[in-house]
């Protein structure tokens, strides 16, 4: 919802994400909005709905491929310890792998600039699972093939 003035202000506060006018726009609606539009331009509201839909995508990426090497790194880290009766990497260095990996997935996935396709789709619902049964399902095919 956008809004402005005065009146606009009990729907903006009720709205999922309401967008005040920063110029033009009174006190109240800015104190009702979730964010303020700075130049008062729609294609900010466009260019700010692209860069969020982005995140989210990106984040999902990045969980996918987090929980898939932990749970591979997990079960080999297991029957290692079993099999040859000592863990064989300490903790520190668990620790130094998961960092190395974090960083490095981290600046690949959250740095894929937003397409235009991504306003083709419907928004997510406010009730949308951060893991979808396509996410569970592709970490645990690629968890087994690369245990396997």
């Amino acid at each position: 919802v956008t809004g402005d003035g005065t009146n606009d202000a009990p729907a903006l506060k009720k709205a999922d994400v309401g967008f005040a006018m920063g110029i033009c726009g009174t006190e109240v609606a800015k104190e009702a909005a979730d964010i303020i539009l700075m130049d008062d331009s729609f294609k900010s509201i466009v260019t700010s709905i692209k860069w969020g839909r982005n995140i989210f995508d990106c984040v999902r990426k990045f969980m996918q491929f987090q929980m898939t090497i932990n749970m591979v790194a997990l079960p080999l880290l297991c029957i290692s310890a079993w099999t040859l009766d000592e863990c064989p990497i300490t903790t520190v260095q668990m620790l130094w792998i998961n960092l190395i990996q974090d960083s490095f997935a981290a600046l690949a996935l959250a740095t894929e600039p937003p397409s235009t396709k991504l306003l083709d789709r419907e928004p997510y619902k406010r009730s949308e699972h951060m893991f979808t049964g396509t996410m569970i399902k592709n970490i645990l095919v690629q968890s087994i093939f690369q245990v396997g």
